[in-house]
């Protein structure tokens, strides 16, 4: 019989099953809305625009709105469907380099994220990172360029390791950053391999291996270019690390990196 955590009541699992049923859903034939995700998860329905039309997308995004959610937000968005965006919101945030699309207001940020990039040519997974984060409401600071074919490049960053609640290290070619970011920090390295690289790199498959292979501890990695899933990663733990600080000291307010409570008074 499992043993629950000193402290923990155990699980109900018939009222967890009723919880999840008394979820709305908005039903627009071709989707069905999550549009309770955010009060289950932290992290809102999103929509993923690609194998979608624009009008599917600018449907999706409409439906979100219309249910309440103070901010609509959908990833991988191509030129057509970023058209049709501004078209129906002209005021609609569109970030090219993200390829993701926000219609309404951001959160304040709370908690840091550090997004570190191998090469520039990681910058549009790394861009995807940044959006994310801040659409779930977390400051980030993003350094390009510091791969460890010039390991001096990430040493030099390295005293701002530990100003971070989560480090994110995107990479392609051989995928060796997370792994050196680990063995300096005792921050939780998100990995993410993008499809850069040569050949024998198999379009983001070899870095993958080498980040689920990593020598040094700690390293979490997500799949092959998907900015988008590291940045929700890491935007839970910062999320965490903020939650834990303010019960810890009894605060009240926003945790900017700069502010009272950011990481860097800790």
């Amino acid at each position: 019989m499992p043993v629950p955590f000193p402290g923990r009541a155990p699980l109900n699992r018939s009222g967890q099953a009723g919880a999840v049923e008394e979820q709305r859903t908005q039903d627009l034939g071709f989707a069905r809305l999550d549009v309770d995700r955010e009060a289950r998860t932290g992290t809102p329905e999103v929509v993923y625009a690609a194998g979608k039309t624009p009008a599917e997308t600018v449907a999706c995004l409409a439906g979100l709105l219309d249910a309440g959610l103070p901010l609509a937000w959908a990833t991988r968005v191509d030129a057509a469907t970023a058209a049709a965006v501004r078209e129906r919101w002209p005021d609609a945030l569109l970030d090219d380099d993200a390829r993701c699309a926000f219609v309404g207001s951001l959160p304040e940020p709370r908690g840091r994220v550090l997004v570190l990039t191998a090469g520039t040519s990681d910058g549009p997974v790394a861009a995807e990172v940044a959006a994310t984060l801040a659409a779930c409401g977390v400051g980030c600071r993003r350094v390009d360029d510091v791969g460890v074919a010039g390991l001096h490049r990430v040493l030099a960053v390295a005293p701002e390791l530990g100003t971070a609640d989560a480090v994110v290290v995107v990479a392609g070619m051989d995928g060796a950053l997370p792994s050196v970011v680990a063995g300096l920090t005792d921050r939780l390295v998100v990995a993410v391999p993008t499809s850069v690289g040569y050949g024998a790199a198999f379009d983001g498959l070899a870095p993958l291996l080498t980040m689920l292979t990593a020598c040094a501890p700690g390293v979490l990695v997500v799949n092959i270019d998907n900015g988008f899933g590291a940045g929700v990663a890491a935007a839970r733990i910062a999320r965490s690390a903020h939650a834990g600080r303010h019960a810890a000291r009894g605060l009240d307010g926003l945790d900017g990196p700069d502010g009272p409570d950011g990481p860097a008074q800790r």
